[in-house]
């Protein structure tokens, strides 16, 4: 069959390739959702901090309950209802953007690698809405403590790891072997 025989299916980047693992990045989004929120529901609920405190789970690892009221790192810390609903909007604005990215993609990578970062701001804009912050609760540092990493959820873990693929996606090779930038 000739090239101007292929079936539009067939053609990457036509609108019918487009999408076509759509329903895989939603359904890593919606799994992610929902690991996240079932983990601090249960951290939240299922664990007594105010009784126990932090419980150490390996000797460079804690769960230690934070209230992170601004982004990554603690940073743009928000005091004020109107700083913490621009987060909210904010979160929710970029996952619809990222999902239309999704949609258009015809990438298993890149539709994996989106849906985990859908999943992550849609849980930590969720936690910002009913509660005011985001639930933090994995704590990371040296044995010694002389290095204390900043404490997390896994909504960031599925934002990092969605964001490593992204960078994987847009420096690997091409099948034509060509890197995305358009160098060999």
């Amino acid at each position: 069959m000739s090239d101007s025989m292929t079936p539009q299916a067939q053609v990457p980047g036509s609108d019918q390739a487009r999408g076509r693992f759509a329903a895989l990045g939603f359904a890593v989004a919606f799994l992610g959702l929902v690991t996240d929120q079932a983990s601090k529901l249960w951290l939240l609920y299922g664990v007594d901090f105010g009784e126990h405190g932090p419980i150490a789970i390996a000797p460079f690892a804690e769960l230690r309950l934070v209230w992170n009221y601004g982004i990554s790192y603690g940073l743009l810390q928000q005091s004020t209802d109107i700083g913490r609903w621009l987060l909210v909007v904010l979160s929710v604005v970029a996952a619809v953007l990222m999902a239309v990215w999704l949609v258009r993609s015809h990438s298993k990578l890149v539709v994996v690698s989106l849906g985990l970062i859908i999943g992550g701001a849609i849980g930590n804009a969720i936690d910002r809405a009913w509660a005011g912050a985001v639930v933090d609760f994995v704590h990371l540092f040296l044995p010694d403590r002389s290095i204390s990493w900043y404490v997390f959820n896994l909504a960031d873990v599925w934002i990092v790891a969605g964001v490593i693929g992204l960078l994987y996606d847009s420096v690997a090779p091409s099948h034509d072997g060509a890197t995305k930038s358009g160098s060999s």
